[in-house]
């Protein structure tokens, strides 16, 4: 299968991004990975590439993920937005649910959570494109 959604995934742990984007193309030969480190290289490589889904982490220098988030929100309305974060939901739920970010998924141990984590980005983004299509007459 030809992979035709396009992931952004924003970390600022390298080994993070590099484990992520292993096991999501694997997951789903659907999907292919770009990696961002920072808030300001992840919101570059929006305005430079057509991308599906972000996936972001919560806590990282700087700006924070609602903070990233609230940024990608003001020019792609639309663009799906998962937290992949090592913080406790109840952290960040409050924010995020105000936010309306499209979904959350905590980092634990284990590789099922990469399972969760492909199946809710292809799933955000096949509900998007197909609430975008025109109905037929």
């Amino acid at each position: 299968m030809t992979p035709d959604i396009s992931i952004l995934h924003v970390d600022d742990e390298p080994g993070v991004t590099e484990v992520v984007t292993a096991f999501l193309e694997r997951e789903s030969g659907r999907v292919t990975v770009t990696t961002a480190h920072s808030v300001s290289e992840g919101l570059a490589v929006i305005e430079k590439r057509d991308i599906d889904v972000v996936i972001s982490d919560y806590d990282m220098p700087g700006r924070n993920g609602i903070q990233f988030f609230e940024s990608v929100r003001e020019d792609y309305p639309d663009l799906p937005f998962i937290f992949y974060t090592g913080r406790n939901s109840r952290e960040i739920d409050s924010e995020s649910a105000s936010a309306a970010v499209t979904g959350y998924i905590k980092k634990r141990r284990g590789t099922d959570q990469y399972t969760t984590l492909a199946t809710q980005a292809v799933a955000a983004v096949d509900r998007g494109r197909t609430e975008s299509e025109p109905e037929l007459a």
